[in-house]
């Protein structure tokens, strides 16, 4: 098993937990990215495999995917033991739900954080309009962790074992933690449940190797795991 991944990739990163969690071997390749150009030149193999042109690629033998969420899936389906998704039809849906809300609702405000890990421009009224546009998605990003906070009350997972939904929204908690978003302070179950999943080996091996690339590729940014 190959997996194409970026040192600063979300959804590659999101990716390589779940190998971890099933114990499964896999290569790392990390396709080239700096602050600047960001994956430029892209890399062949990646743009043959994903009409998008992005990481991850994962690759088993003959078989190439793209999509987190497709490559996860896939995973389960070749390697059932232990599980990532619930037994149950209703419970795998409502998993899947939360993978939705952290790869397209929560990442919709968290984008206009990203830019506070590259150099700040000379053109500072450039970087002031783009503050102002973060701190609107700041807001909205606290909503999200009111959201999920409601959801783990009385749970220690979101869908009571860990699963691929745990996986999915972690990704984006931790992204606007390290992007200087909101505290995690009043919100005593996701707090909690933050703590967990990265007190798991899969998860303090990925963030310390995301938190390794920022030193070397990222702007420090103000206010980063402030809580």
């Amino acid at each position: 098993m190959k997996i194409y991944s970026g040192p600063v990739s979300l959804f590659s990163r999101k990716v390589e937990i779940a190998l971890h969690e099933k114990g499964l071997a896999f290569e790392q390749i990390l396709v080239p990215f700096t602050q600047t150009a960001g994956y430029s030149p892209k890399n062949p193999h990646v743009l043959a495999v994903n009409p998008k042109g992005q990481v991850p690629v994962f690759v088993d033998g003959d078989l190439s995917l793209y999509d987190s969420t497709v490559i996860l899936e896939y995973l389960e389906d070749a390697h059932p033991d232990p599980a990532l998704y619930p037994a149950s039809p209703a419970e795998r849906a409502r998993c899947r739900l939360f993978d939705v809300f952290g790869d397209e609702v929560m990442l919709a405000p968290l984008r206009f954080l990203m830019h506070r890990t590259e150099p700040k421009p000379d053109d500072l009224e450039r970087w002031n309009a783009k503050e102002a546009k973060a701190r609107e998605a700041e807001a909205a990003l606290a909503g999200h962790f009111a959201e999920i906070d409601r959801a783990l009350q009385g749970r220690d997972y979101l869908c009571d074992a860990f699963s691929a939904a745990d996986i999915a929204v972690f990704m984006p908690v931790f992204w606007t933690r390290r992007l200087g978003g909101p505290s995690l302070k009043g919100h005593e179950a996701l707090a909690g449940w933050y703590g967990r999943l990265g007190a798991r080996p899969a998860f303090a091996k990925v963030v310390s190797e995301i938190l390794a690339a920022d030193a070397a590729l990222s702007a420090p940014v103000e206010g980063a795991f402030g809580d």
